[in-house]
């Protein structure tokens, strides 16, 4: 006696990388120490270089809880030690030391660096309603152009790519460098669309020759308490 056949079924599409991909999960660094007048950051190559505030160690620690489970094959940071510090607890849990990709350093703010530019957004500085407006951090004094800072981004990511197919990374970078990757992934037409990354959130970016192919931006979860 015959029996009916099974029917085939369609599940949906579920994705994954197309071959020789690199993932980049881009971590936001973890809170750094407060702008004070009396003690200004320290500097690095015309840039501060705050120390991690308490609250910000404990978003590395949340983060290398997070990522410690994710086939992670190498972990990057800039030249600014807030960021090689939220990275020390994952490197530690993976057994990886931290390369160093200065491009993803963050967006040089000119003669507002060293915490002036906290203290002029908190106050109100007309400048800082004209960066908003305009979209552009040039319009600091001093501060590097877009085009410069699109480009150096650009090329760094790419340089993460070509080092790493068909592997996951982990890079430790700032608000403004995470805010210029996904305007240029997503093609937005604000430059500022993804600005705003709270530190220590994730998130994660696909390359595949030139494309950019975002899955997911500002993830928190591993932070929601006390810290959402």
């Amino acid at each position: 006696m015959s029996t009916p056949e099974q029917e085939i079924e369609y599940r949906q599409h579920r994705f994954s990388p197309p071959p020789g991909a690199t993932e980049i999960f881009l971590v936001r660094h973890g809170e750094s120490a407060p702008a004070k007048a009396s003690t200004p950051f320290d500097m690095v190559d015309g840039q501060a270089d705050p120390d991690l505030a308490p609250e910000g160690r404990e978003h590395a620690e949340r983060v290398g809880g997070r990522l410690a489970d994710e086939r992670i094959s190498a972990l990057y940071v800039t030249t600014l030690r807030r960021t090689s510090q939220t990275a020390a607890p994952l490197a530690a849990k993976l057994g990886l030391k931290p390369e160093l990709e200065a491009g993803l350093r963050e967006i040089h703010l000119g003669d507002w660096e060293g915490g002036l530019f906290r203290r002029y957004t908190h106050e109100g500085h007309p400048i800082v309603e004209k960066l908003w407006r305009e979209q552009r951090w040039d319009v600091i004094p001093g501060a590097e152009t877009m085009e410069d800072f699109g480009g150096r981004i650009k090329a760094a990511i790419g340089r993460l790519a070509a080092a790493n197919p068909d592997r996951r990374v982990a890079v430790f970078t700032h608000g403004g460098v995470i805010g210029e990757v996904f305007a240029q992934a997503s093609g937005a037409k604000s430059r500022f669309a993804f600005l705003g990354a709270d530190n220590g959130s994730i998130s994660h970016l696909v390359v595949s020759g030139d494309e950019w192919m975002v899955r997911r931006f500002n993830d928190t979860s591993h932070l929601q308490s006390p810290f959402g």
